[in-house]
C-alpha cells in the first residue's frame, strides 16, 4: 500500500494494521457508547454493540460494488500476510486507541468504555473480501481462544475458500445483492465474468457450512430491488438460517458514484423483504427501522443469545456459544 493511499484510509478514520489488515470504530458502536443506542445486530442476534471490532484481515477485493463504503485502491501487495494471533493483538490495541478519546464524555459510561476496550464479538466485514486473507482459519481459531465471537461477511465469490475455513465463524454472511447477471455485473462489478457463477457455487458452500449461515441483500433504489423471484432462487440455493433485506446507506466513497436517492427507505425495504418471503417461505420477524433492515426466518423466533456454536471439522468441540 503506498502512502498516499495509507494517508487517506487513516483521514478516513481506519486504524492500519500491517500491510493489509484494517480496524474502524462502527457507527453503532459510537452510538452505544455515547447514547446508548444498538445496532440491529445485537436487537437480532444478541450481541453487545460497543463490544464488537469491526475490522478487515484483508483490504483488496475482487469487486467494485458501487454501493461499497471502501476507496478502490490498489489492492495489498505482500510477500507473506501477517500471522493470525499477531493481527487479532494489532487489531485489539488498533480498537483500544480508537475508542481512548471516549473516555471522559459526559454520556459515556465508564464501566462501559472499558468493556469496548475488551472486545468479545469481532466483525470481519470492514471492507475488502475476507476470504482473501489466506489464514482465515487461524484468525478464527484466535478469536475463539480469546473468547470472542466471530461474524463473517463475504461475497462469497471464492466458495473454496470460504469451504476451507477452519474452525468455522459463529455467523457466516454471504452477501447476494444482485437477482441475476445482468444486475450483478452493472452494480457489483466483478473483476472477472466468471464471479456470478462462483456465487451460485459459494451459496451452495454455504448451505453445507455447519455454522450460522445469512444471506444478506444490501438494497439500491434505482439498481437491485427488482426481480424477487431471482433472489429467491438464491435463498433456496443456500437456505440459510436467516435472511436479510439491508437498505444501501449513503456514506464513504460510495457517494461519489451514487446519490441519496438511493438510499430506500425502511418502507420499501419492508416490502421487498415481504414479496421475498413469499417466494421463499420465510417470515418477516423483526426490523430496525435506523438501519434500514428487515430480517426473515425460517420459524418467526430472533435467533436469541445461546445457541451452541457448532464446531467445522478441526474445531474445538467445546460447546463454546455464539451470541
Amino acid at each position: 500500500m503506498d502512502a498516499g493511499h495509507r494517508g487517506l484510509l487513516e483521514r478516513q478514520g481506519y486504524g492500519l494494521v500491517g500491510e493489509h489488515s484494517a480496524v474502524k470504530l462502527c457507527h453503532w458502536l459510537r452510538q452505544k457508547l455515547v447514547k446508548g443506542r444498538p445496532c440491529y445486530k445485537e436487537t437480532f442476534y444478541g450481541i453487545s454493540s460497543h463490544r464488537c471490532l469491526q475490522m478487515t484481515p484483508w483490504l483488496g477485493c475482487n469487486q467494485g460494488c458501487l454501493f461499497c463504503w471502501r476507496y478502490p485502491g490498489d489492492d495489498p501487495v505482500v510477500d507473506e500476510p501477517m500471522e493470525a494471533v499477531a493481527l487479532l493483538e494489532g487489531a485489539i490495541d488498533t480498537q483500544r486507541r480508537l475508542v481512548s478519546g471516549y473516555r471522559g464524555v459526559e454520556t459515556v459510561d465508564d464501566g462501559m468504555w472499558h468493556e469496548a476496550r475488551d472486545p468479545d464479538q469481532m466483525a470481519i466485514s470492514l471492507a475488502g473480501e475476507p476470504t482473501m486473507y489466506p489464514l482465515l482459519g487461524d484468525l478464527v481459531a484466535a478469536a475463539r481462544e480469546r473468547g470472542i465471537t466471530t461474524f463473517l461477511v463475504s461475497n462469497g465469490t471464492l466458495p473454496d475458500r470460504l469451504a476451507a475455513i477452519d474452525p468455522l465463524p459463529t455467523q457466516v454472511y454471504v452477501s447476494v445483492d444482485a437477482p441475476n447477471r445482468e444486475v450483478f455485473s452493472r452494480l457489483c462489478r466483478p473483476s472477472s465474468d466468471a464471479l456470478w457463477g462462483r456465487l451460485q457455487d459459494g451459496l451452495g458452500v454455504l448451505h453445507d457450512l455447519d455454522t450460522r449461515t445469512v444471506i444478506r441483500h444490501t438494497l439500491v433504489n434505482g439498481y437491485n430491488m427488482v426481480d424477487v423471484d431471482g433472489y429467491a432462487r438464491q435463498v433456496s440455493l443456500a437456505e440459510p438460517d436467516y435472511v436479510e433485506a439491508k437498505g444501501y446507506v449513503f456514506v464513504g466513497h460510495s457517494r461519489q458514484v451514487l446519490s441519496i436517492d438511493c438510499m430506500p427507505s425502511i418502507d420499501q425495504v419492508r416490502e421487498f423483504a415481504e414479496a421475498l418471503a413469499g417466494g421463499t417461505g420465510y417470515v418477516v420477524t423483526a426490523e430496525k427501522a435506523d438501519s434500514r433492515v428487515v430480517l426473515l426466518t425460517k420459524d418467526g423466533k430472533l435467533p436469541g443469545v445461546s445457541r451452541p456454536l457448532r464446531d467445522g471439522p478441526g474445531g474445538s468441540g467445546e460447546g463454546a456459544e455464539s451470541p
